[in-house]
C-alpha cells in the first residue's frame, strides 16, 4: 500500500494535514462502487495514531479504493497549527479537541474533498468515527460536497442536552455544563475545564457549551432529514448497551429519518466504541451497504447482530 503525506489550507487559512493511501495498481477496480474513502478522526485523535482508523484504511485499499486519512481542527487535545493570511504571511493558531467549534468541521472536510477532485476523484464516500462521524452529517447537511456519493457514520454520539441531562448517570454532566455557563457569563469562555462527561478530558467552556449546549447544534435527530446523500449509521453493542450518548440511538434514527430517505443503521453484535475484536464485522457490513446501495436497495443492513 503506497502512502502519500499531503496537506491542504482550509478557507481561513489553517493548515491540515493527512495521509493518502493508494490501492496496489494489481488491485484493479474498485469492488464497493467508492474511487476514494475521506476517513475523519474523533475526539483529540488524529490521522496517524489510531489503528482503528489505519485499519480502515488498509481494508479500503485491498477492495481498490483509495483512502484519506486527515486531520481536522480538532486533531490532538491542544496544539499549534500554521495559519496562511491572504497576503502569503504566515501565523500560528492553538487549536485541538479543547478549543475546536464543531461547525468549522465544514471548512475542513471542504478543502480535504476539494483536494480528492483535484486529483481526479469522483465518487467519494466520508466515513467519520465519534465526533468526525457527527462532523461528517453536519457538514453533509449544511452544504453539498462535489463527487461525494455516501457517507457512514461510524458510531456518532448523541448530542442532544436534553437527552444527556435527563439520562447521564450521576452529576457529573449536570455539573459540566453548569460550570461551563458560569465560566462564560464571567466572561471567561476560553477557560480550560477538566471535565467528566462524556469522557474525562481538557476542553474551554466555550467549546463544551459549542458541543453540548442547549441549542442542540449537533443533535442528529435534527439533521438526518436534511441528507440527500445515502447515508449508513453504524454502532456497537456493547456500546449501545453501556453508554448514554449511544443508548436507543439507533432506534430513534430510524423513527425521525423522513419518509424515502436514504438512510440505514446497523449494530455490530460485541462492538465497543472502537469495534475491539470485531473491525472486520464493521467493514463487512459496511461494504455489504455499499453493494446494496449500487443495486438500488437501503434500509436496515441484515446479518450483523
Amino acid at each position: 500500500m503506497h502512502c502519500e503525506l499531503v496537506h491542504v489550507f482550509a478557507d481561513d487559512g489553517l493548515k491540515l494535514d493527512g495521509a493518502l493511501h493508494a490501492p496496489a495498481p494489481e488491485v484493479g477496480t474498485p469492488t464497493n462502487q467508492l474511487q476514494a474513502l475521506l476517513v475523519i478522526h474523533g475526539t483529540g485523535s488524529n490521522f496517524y495514531g489510531s489503528r482503528f482508523l489505519n485499519y480502515l484504511a488498509a481494508r479500503a485499499t485491498q477492495s481498490g479504493t483509495a483512502c484519506l486519512l486527515v486531520n481536522t481542527r480538532g486533531h490532538d487535545q491542544i496544539t499549534t497549527a500554521l495559519v496562511q493570511q491572504p497576503d502569503g504571511t504566515t501565523t500560528s493558531r492553538t487549536i485541538g479537541s479543547a478549543y475546536e467549534r464543531v461547525d468549522e468541521c465544514r471548512l475542513d472536510l471542504r478543502a480535504w474533498v476539494k483536494l480528492l477532485n483535484e486529483r481526479g476523484y469522483q465518487r467519494i464516500g466520508i466515513l467519520g468515527h465519534s465526533l468526525g462521524a457527527v462532523k461528517t452529517i453536519y457538514a453533509a447537511a449544511h452544504e453539498p460536497l462535489p463527487g461525494v456519493a455516501a457517507l457512514i457514520a461510524v458510531s456518532p454520539p448523541r448530542l442532544s442536552y436534553a437527552h444527556l441531562l435527563a439520562n447521564a448517570p450521576g452529576p457529573h454532566f449536570a455539573n459540566d455544563h453548569a460550570n461551563a455557563e458560569r465560566l462564560a457569563a464571567e466572561g471567561r469562555p476560553n477557560a480550560i475545564m477538566e471535565v467528566q462527561f462524556p469522557i474525562p478530558y481538557a476542553i474551554t467552556a466555550a467549546g463544551y457549551l459549542d458541543k453540548y449546549g442547549r441549542e442542540e447544534r449537533y443533535n442528529l435527530l435534527n439533521l438526518v432529514d436534511r441528507l440527500t446523500l445515502p447515508t449508513l449509521f453504524t454502532f456497537g453493542s456493547a456500546e449501545v448497551q453501556q453508554s448514554v450518548a449511544f443508548r436507543g440511538f439507533p432506534e430513534a434514527l430510524e423513527e425521525n429519518k423522513a419518509a424515502g430517505a436514504k438512510l440505514s443503521t446497523v449494530v455490530i453484535a460485541g462492538g465497543d466504541h472502537h469495534y475491539t475484536g470485531v473491525q472486520g464485522d464493521l467493514m463487512n457490513a459496511v461494504e455489504r451497504w455499499l453493494g446494496r446501495k449500487a443495486e438500488g436497495g437501503e434500509g436496515k443492513v441484515e446479518g450483523t447482530e
